[in-house]
């Protein structure tokens, strides 16, 4: 009898063990697929800290758009863009970290860049004038001097009470002139005038009228003398020890308005074209400095001539510059160092005439030293010459810097 058979070993080709892979095979590798889908696999792992910004295409001067975009938007062309950076504190080496040369390339592209939704209007030109405005405001300065010399003569032709009342009158038309004159053409300062500065330009004339002979008679123990009134081209001449009111400084410096207000205008419309063909702050100011002394300088020789016709006055020749530097500072910029100039003026005429009379005190006979000093050395003229020549040469030296930036001219006066 035969036992069973034994079991054969499978050959390298045994067809369950074919079978049995096929099956298994399609079943192992069916699991991933369905776990895990094509877009999971795809997917990068993900970092194991916060990703840092990507600064490869960061654009600075798209922020400096948006950090300025009210006033490239209200710019009518790159010039005042310009200005607005330089107020800013923006210089031509700030722009070379914006990859640009200059202040001025720069506002050209944040000129070009902000998006408007229409065509700006085009600025006007500012060297020619419309012919009735340019008439307007040279009759305007022509004003003052006009009034100045109607009243000079009515005084000079007047006496007694009858010259009082036409005093009175000219100084009121004066007043009104000049009013007048400051609020029209290159003078006008659009309402940035400090209500102060008004109070203290008065002060500064009456003093030019009246403060030397009244200085004269303090340090001569008075006034207890009659006042005198000098008129150039009167025919008689000052009393003996009376208070000596003198007009010709004020008639010089009326008539010196027009030429002042002639040689703004010439700097503003010059300083204009300047900023227009300029290509770098340092270019513009080196070029605005020389016309700035210019400016000064020309209506000062102008006003040396008036005042050697109605009587030469060294405290009239300063305190003409000192209110010419003021008047450009003011109309051409912030008014608060005119106005502390003016006010640093009247306060040392002031203090001079208040040190004398407190010398009277018992004890303090030492206050008046420096004021009789000089007057004794150079006559009463002299304080008004020192105060006003030194307030004006502190303006001078603040509008080299101030009125040669780009800001103080962006906009057409």
């Amino acid at each position: 009898m035969r036992g069973p058979a034994a079991p054969t070993s499978p050959g390298p080709w045994d067809p369950r063990s074919e079978a049995l892979l096929q099956a298994a095979v399609p079943a192992a590798l069916a699991l991933p697929v369905t776990a895990a889908p094509a877009e999971a696999i795809q997917q990068p792992a993900p970092a194991l800290g916060p990703r840092a910004p990507r600064r490869a295409t960061a654009d600075p001067v798209k922020a400096l758009m948006h950090r300025h975009r009210e006033l490239c938007e209200r710019a009518v062309d790159p010039l005042e863009i310009a200005a607005g950076l330089e107020a800013h504190g923006v210089t031509d080496r700030t722009a070379a970290r914006f990859r640009h040369r200059d202040v001025f390339s720069l506002a050209e592209e944040l000129y070009a860049r902000v998006p408007r939704g229409e065509a700006p209007p085009a600025r006007p030109a500012p060297a020619p004038a419309a012919p009735g405005g340019t008439a307007a405001w040279a009759l305007a300065a022509c004003a003052p001097g006009a009034v100045a010399a109607l009243a000079t003569a009515g005084l000079a032709l007047t006496e007694g009470p009858l010259r009082g009342a036409v005093g009175a009158l000219g100084a009121l038309g004066l007043a009104a002139a000049l009013l007048v004159a400051v609020r029209r053409g290159p003078l006008h300062a659009e309402g940035r005038t400090a209500p102060a500065a008004r109070l203290w330009t008065l002060w500064l004339l009456a003093y030019a009228v009246a403060g030397d002979g009244l200085l004269d008679q303090l340090l001569t123990g008075g006034p207890d003398g009659a006042w005198t009134l000098v008129v150039p081209g009167a025919r008689t001449g000052p009393a003996d020890g009376a208070w000596i009111l003198d007009t010709g400084p004020l008639l010089a410096l009326s008539l010196a308005v027009a030429p002042a207000a002639w040689c703004a205008r010439l700097f503003a419309v010059r300083a204009r074209r300047r900023l227009a063909a300029s290509r770098g702050l340092a270019d513009f100011a080196a070029g605005v400095r020389p016309l700035l002394l210019s400016t000064v300088a020309l209506p000062l020789v102008l006003l040396a001539g008036l005042l050697a016709l109605t009587g030469f006055s060294p405290g009239a020749l300063a305190l003409g510059a000192l209110l010419l530097l003021a008047r450009l500072l003011t109309a051409h910029g912030p008014p608060e160092a005119a106005a502390h100039a003016l006010a640093a003026a009247c306060a040392a005429e002031a203090l001079a005439l208040a040190l004398v009379l407190a010398a009277r005190l018992p004890g303090c006979g030492f206050l008046d030293a420096p004021v009789r000093a000089a007057v004794d050395t150079w006559g009463p003229a002299a304080v008004p010459a020192l105060v006003c020549g030194a307030a004006a040469l502190a303006l001078l030296a603040h509008a080299t810097t101030a009125l040669s930036r780009a800001s103080a001219h962006a906009t057409a006066r």
